[in-house]
C-alpha cells in the first residue's frame, strides 16, 4: 500500500492573498500548529533574492538563514521546505546545508527553463539538501516532453517530482494520465507529488481520485489551511487531512488547523477573498495564468461573456502561461477599440451644449449627500446635466454617458434614446455611439474611466466650463462608496491610492483645456 503524506503550503501559497506579510508571530503560530496536527511536510514560504531586503513579518526570505525564525525547536520529525522560482536565486549565495536550516527546497519552472532548472536541483541536492522538482503548468507538456523530463529527472534521483496543475484546470483524467507515465519512468524511490489550485472546484476530488489509486508508489498531496491562495485558491488542509483520518486511518489532529482559522486566517479572508469565482474559473478553462482574470476583472467594465472573448484572443501560448501585463492590457484595449460609431446626432449635441455650462454626475456617494446642491445646479436654464453609467435623476438628467459593458445593460430603452456610449459597446437605440480610444488617456490604471472620458468627450465638442458632481475617488471601503449599491466595488488600499492619483493627475492635464469645478466635496481626488 502506498504511503501519502501531506505537505501544507499556507505560507508560500497563501502568501498572493496577503503580500506574504503573515507577521512573524502569526508565522510561527501557523508552522508550530501544524507540527500539532501531525502534518508532515511543512512550506515556510519562497526564498527569493528579488524582495526588497529583510522583513520580519514576512515569508518571503532573503537568506536560508532568515527562514529558521519561524521553525519550532521541537520538529518533532516533520520536513520543513521553501520554494525558490527558477531565475530567483544565486545558486552560489545557498549555503550547504546545517542543522537548523530548512530540510528541502521546492525548485518551481516553466517548461522553457527545464534544462537549467534541472540543473540548478542538482546543485542544491549536493548542498545537502532535499529536493522537489515542480515542473509548473505540468499539461504544457506533451507525453514525449513529459516521459523526457522524467527520464532527466532519473538522473540525479530527487526527493520528489510533481504534477503541477499552476491553472487549477486539471480533470481528474489528465491527473491519472499523467500519474500513470511517472508511475511508470520514475525511479521508485522519488515520491510522486501534487500540486494543485481550486479553479474549477476540482482539487478535492483530484486529491481523492490520486489517493485511491492502487499503487505502491509514495505520495505527497499539497494543500493549504482554509484553502488560502492566489485567486480560487488551493486544496483544503483540514478537509483533505479529514479525508485521509477516515479513509487512510491517517492520524492528523484537526483542532490546531482550526484555531489557525480562527485566530489568523478569518482577518486576512475579510480583507481580501479567495476562492471560486467566474473570472478565475475562465483563466482554467483557457488554460491561462490566473493573474489575467484578476486584471480584467478589476476593471470592473466587462461582462463575463466579454472577459470570455479577450481569453479567446490569447494564442500565444508561452503569453498565456507566464504573466504578461502589457499582453493583457494590449488585448483589452484591442477588444475595447471596436469601431462602432453613431455620430449622425453629433450636431445636436454641439448645439445643445453651446455656450452652456455641463453638469457632470459621477456614481460616488456625494451625488447622493449633497443632492440638493447637485439638483440646485441640474435645474438652471444654462446647465445640460449628463450622468456616468446610470441615470440621476431623470426629471433633470439631460444625456447618459456610458463606457461600461455591464451598466449598459441595466438602462431600460427610455434611457438608451439619450444615451452616449463608447464604441467598445454593442448597442442599439441610443442617441449616440463615440469611438472609445479617442477618449483614453495615458495613465494605466485609469486610462479608460468613464467620467475622464466623458470630460475629453465634451472638450472635443467645445465645451468651456464643466461642473463635477458624485467624482469623489476610489473608496476602499466599499460600504460608503457608491450612490448605487448595484456597482459597488472593492479596491485594496494600495490600488484605489494610486487610482484616486491616476485621476487626479489627469484632471489636472484635462483642466488645462477647460474650466473645471467641484460642485460636490471630492474625498479622494482633487484639482491641485
Amino acid at each position: 500500500m502506498n504511503k501519502v503524506q501531506v505537505l501544507d503550503c499556507t505560507l508560500r501559497d497563501g502568501g498572493y492573498c496577503n503580500n506574504w506579510d503573515f507577521g512573524l508571530q502569526n508565522a510561527r503560530t501557523i508552522t508550530h500548529s501544524l507540527v500539532e496536527a501531525n502534518v508532515e511536510i511543512i512550506e515556510c514560504g519562497f526564498l527569493t533574492q528579488l524582495s526588497a531586503g529583510p522583513d520580519l513579518d514576512s515569508t518571503k526570505f532573503a537568506t536560508f538563514q532568515e527562514v529558521s525564525r519561524i521553525i519550532p525547536e521541537e520538529r518533532n520529525g516533520k520536513l520543513f521546505v521553501a520554494m525558490i522560482n527558477f531565475g530567483e536565486y544565486d545558486i552560489e549565495d545557498i549555503p550547504e546545508h546545517q542543522e537548523g536550516f530548512i530540510d528541502g527546497v521546492r525548485v518551481a519552472f516553466h517548461k522553457k527553463n527545464m534544462h537549467q532548472a534541472l540543473d540548478l536541483c542538482q546543485k542544491i541536492m549536493s548542498k545537502g539538501y532535499l529536493v522537489f522538482v515542480q515542473p509548473m503548468v505540468s499539461l504544457s507538456y506533451s507525453d514525449e516532453e513529459f516521459i523526457s523530463l522524467i527520464k532527466s529527472v532519473n538522473e540525479f534521483n530527487p526527493y520528489a517530482f510533481y504534477i503541477v496543475d499552476s491553472f487549477g484546470m486539471m480533470k481528474a483524467k489528465d491527473l491519472i494520465r499523467l500519474f500513470y507515465m511517472i508511475e511508470h519512468n520514475l525511479n521508485e524511490s522519488v515520491w510522486i507529488g501534487f500540486h494543485s489550485h481550486n479553479n474549477m472546484q476540482l482539487a478535492y476530488s483530484n486529491a481523492q481520485a490520486l489517493v485511491n489509486i492502487q499503487t505502491n508508489r509514495d505520495i505527497i498531496i499539497d494543500s493549504s489551511i482554509m484553502g488560502m491562495g492566489r485567486g480560487a485558491g488551493n486544496l483544503n488542509t483540514e478537509l483533505f487531512v479529514d479525508f485521509l483520518n477516515e479513509n487512510l486511518s491517517k492520524d492528523y489532529i484537526i483542532t490546531p488547523l482550526l484555531y489557525v482559522i480562527d485566530k489568523i486566517l478569518t482577518a486576512f479572508y475579510e480583507r481580501n477573498y479567495w476562492g471560486y469565482s467566474l473570472p478565475n474559473y475562465i483563466s482554467a478553462l483557457h488554460n491561462a495564468h490566473p493573474n489575467y482574470a484578476g486584471y480584467l476583472d478589476l476593471k470592473k467594465t466587462l461582462t463575463f461573456e466579454d472577459m470570455n472573448e479577450i481569453f479567446n484572443m490569447m494564442h500565444d501560448e508561452d503569453k498565456k502561461s507566464s504573466y504578461d501585463k502589457n499582453y493583457i492590457e494590449d488585448l483589452y484595449l484591442k477588444y475595447q477599440e471596436k469601431d462602432r460609431v453613431l455620430i449622425e446626432r453629433l450636431n445636436d449635441f454641439k448645439e445643445q451644449v453651446y455656450g452652456k455650462r455641463v453638469l457632470i454626475v459621477a456614481s460616488g456617494r456625494t451625488s447622493v449627500t449633497e443632492k440638493d446642491k447637485v439638483m440646485s445646479y441640474a435645474g438652471q436654464p444654462d446647465v445640460v446635466t449628463v450622468s456616468v453609467n446610470k441615470d440621476f435623476n431623470a426629471s433633470v438628467t439631460d444625456y447618459i454617458f456610458i463606457s461600461n459593458l455591464r451598466r449598459f445593460r441595466d438602462i431600460s430603452a427610455d434611457e438608451r434614446k439619450k444615451s452616449i456610449v463608447t464604441s467598445n459597446i454593442s448597442a442599439t437605440g441610443v442617441f449616440l455611439q463615440v469611438r472609445y480610444k479617442d477618449l483614453l488617456n495615458s495613465h494605466d490604471l485609469v486610462k479608460d474611466n468613464a467620467a475622464l472620458m466623458l470630460i475629453k468627450f465634451l472638450i472635443s465638442q467645445g465645451v468651456q466650463k464643466i461642473l463635477l458632481a458624485g467624482l469623489d475617488g476610489y473608496y476602499v471601503n466599499e460600504d460608503q462608496a457608491y450612490s448605487n449599491q448595484m456597482i459597488n466595488s472593492y479596491f485594496e488600499y494600495e490600488i484605489a491610492k494610486k487610482k484616486n492619483a491616476g485621476v487626479t493627475d489627469v484632471l489636472k492635464e484635462l483642466h488645462s483645456s477647460v474650466d473645471i469645478q467641484f460642485i460636490t466635496t471630492p474625498k479622494y481626488i482633487t484639482l491641485g
